[in-house]
């Protein structure tokens, strides 16, 4: 009994010494860069970005520089890295922390910068686009309301229920995030039932605009419902008082997910790499729930990885991205957001 006990602390002690070593030499190459050029969406804020970086300084002994770039249009920002690598300009960012739509364009484009993370310990799962980025946080994406405006029987119970004749006229609103609606094409409904559904939708005479717009829209009772919102705004109305509120009850519930990658040719790559193994953390999870509402439904003991449980969750997959981004780029010409 005593040699097989000595032989399991040997073994727990070797594999402690292997995942030591490549973190270990992690953090002594991103203590020589020093700096990390950080974009993230913009209800991170300042305030969210310093504690973040904070916090990751003090869990890896670290004294590097937070240089934070708020994201309030993600696509644009994309557009500005593939035209950059186009003229062979350096990245403005080493880590970029935007959806997995906005990250397939970078995938396939092949501007990610590819790195073993299951090394450092991150779970398989939460790694796609051939090892190109790392999933931080779940979006959940529903229909939304005004609890003062729009009664409790009028709440859709269903999908389907968006396209019953009450919402025709203005009173629907349509986001720019038409991918949300692609996603269910991939999923379980299909391309041809859920491209039935959005041309049903924009038979309704929808008001389009993005999704803050359409948040506010709602506030004011523009619209009665919203066709889809983020968790992000649900969180924000919770804070600030203001009674907006997801359907809650239909499935799927469509659940992007934020990924942090290093673009190639990134000035200071070994932060961004550390930086993104860090956001799997559960302290860096709580600070990314503080600041922006979410986190990952794929890290055990999280708010979203609870609220996930025995729900249908619609994530996309890594294969499916440039189909979601094709039907994306259709449905948005069939809502008239292209003319």
């Amino acid at each position: 009994m005593l040699v097989f006990l000595l032989s399991l602390i040997l073994l727990f002690g070797d594999l402690r010494s292997a995942l030591a070593a490549p973190i270990d030499d992690l953090v002594a190459a991103a203590k020589k860069e020093g700096v990390i050029e950080l974009l993230a969406p913009s209800t991170t804020g300042d305030t969210g970005a310093q504690a973040l970086g904070n916090a990751f300084n003090k869990k890896y002994g670290l004294n590097i520089k937070m240089n934070y770039s708020p994201s309030n249009n993600m696509t644009g920002d994309v557009a500005k890295l593939v035209l950059g690598a186009a003229s062979g300009a350096t990245p403005e960012w080493d880590l970029m922390l935007v959806t997995d739509a906005h990250h397939a364009t970078i995938w396939a484009r092949k501007l990610h910068q590819p790195f073993d993370y299951t090394k450092l310990g991150v779970a398989p799962e939460l790694i796609q686009y051939d090892n190109g980025v790392v999933s931080l946080a779940n979006q959940f994406v529903l229909p939304a309301y005004n609890k003062n405006i729009l009664p409790a029987k009028d709440v859709p119970k269903r999908w389907e229920d968006l396209l019953d004749p009450k919402w025709k006229g203005g009173k629907l609103g349509v986001s720019t995030a038409t991918h949300h609606m692609s996603r269910l094409a991939v999923g379980p409904w299909g391309e041809s039932k859920t491209t039935e559904f959005v041309r049903g939708i924009s038979k309704q005479e929808p008001i389009l605009g993005t999704l803050a717009n359409l948040y506010t829209r709602l506030q004011v009772g523009e619209i009665l419902l919203a066709l889809t919102l983020t968790d992000s705004f649900i969180s924000r109305a919770k804070k600030d008082g203001v009674p907006i509120a997801f359907a809650e009850g239909l499935n799927p519930v469509i659940s992007p997910t934020y990924n942090a990658g290093v673009p190639k040719g990134a000035s200071h790559p070994n932060v961004a790499r550390l930086f993104a193994v860090f956001l799997t953390s559960l302290e860096a999870q709580e600070l990314w729930e503080q600041y922006n509402g979410q986190t990952s439904a794929l890290i055990p003991g999280t708010t979203a990885y609870k609220y996930a449980q025995g729900k249908p969750l619609l994530q996309m997959k890594e294969h499916q991205a440039e189909t979601v981004d094709k039907l994306a780029r259709q449905y948005g010409k069939l809502l008239g957001f292209e003319r």
